[in-house]
């Protein structure tokens, strides 16, 4: 099996910087074990049937993540499809605002996710601070199905109450913690095959200008935020401060964080009486 492997990597190296890895992960989810056992026992393995196929399917350009169904975020392991965007590691510095502004405290009793897609941040943040409720916002029923399994595997179905909505529209009650991804490439980016052949545009694009969604977002902030509470907010590499504009004219104060790349990829708003 090791070799079937690296003809497997040889074969995803033009289209993926990660082709041994993928090769490693296709592997094992052919087999149905772990990639961490695969390794230890691949010598002793028997190639398993349908692994040709999966390899196929990832030299197409199909994520990897719908291949396997599944998606590793913060502490949690999602079930994703095509109908949610794939969880990514820069999503994770919102959870990590969070955690730094909930420091030395009891934690959030009340988080809402604008956008939910598959669930990441609401159920990140329910697993972080177990004794939480939530509420999870999207327009996409397919989306919120995706969201509601994840939810029930993960044993959160009774403290995430996932609904259809637009954004904030009729939420009446405050919130400790708001998380936002929402949709902010703008209409006429040209992105990677893998993202615009396969994730949802309903995720991906927001206009012109690639900030329609925050316009809708920011003015509901101040209604929704309790005293001491904050919002994070996913924003792309050069929005930071366009973005903050537009929370700024809300009367809210507003900090940014950066990801593991450098770049800011979180805006941090709070009520603007609340103390620095």
């Amino acid at each position: 099996m090791p070799d079937l492997l690296r003809e497997a990597a040889a074969r995803l190296s033009g289209g993926s910087d990660t082709a041994r890895l993928d090769a490693e992960l296709l592997m094992a989810h052919a087999l149905g074990i772990g990639r961490a056992d695969m390794l230890m026992r691949q010598r002793d393995l028997d190639p398993p049937d349908g692994f040709a196929a999966l390899v196929e399917r990832r030299a197409g350009g199909e994520p990897l993540a719908y291949i396997t169904g599944s998606r590793d975020f913060w502490t949690i392991t999602l079930a994703v499809t095509p109908a949610v965007l794939i969880p990514r590691p820069d999503s994770e510095t919102l959870i990590e605002a969070a955690v730094d502004h909930f420091a030395g405290t009891a934690g959030p009793s009340r988080i809402l996710d604008l956008g939910v897609g598959s669930g990441a941040l609401l159920l990140a943040a329910l697993d972080q601070w177990p004794v939480a409720t939530g509420i999870g916002v999207d327009m996409s029923d397919a989306a919120l199905g995706v969201a509601r399994a994840n939810a029930v595997a993960l044993g959160m179905a009774d403290r995430a109450d996932m609904r259809t909505g637009d954004w904030a529209a009729g939420i009446e009650e405050r919130f400790d913690l708001i998380l936002a991804n929402p949709p902010y490439i703008v209409a006429d980016a040209v992105l990677a095959r893998d993202v615009i052949d396969h994730e949802p545009h309903g995720a991906l694009f927001a206009g012109a200008d690639g900030l329609d969604n925050y316009r809708r977002i920011a003015p509901a902030l101040p209604r929704l935020l309790t005293p001491g509470g904050m919002a994070a907010i996913e924003i792309g590499y050069d929005q930071s401060e366009s973005v903050g504009a537009l929370l700024a004219a809300q009367g809210l104060s507003v900090a940014m964080r950066r990801d593991l790349g450098g770049h800011v990829r979180c805006l941090i708003a709070r009520l603007a009486a609340d103390p620095a």
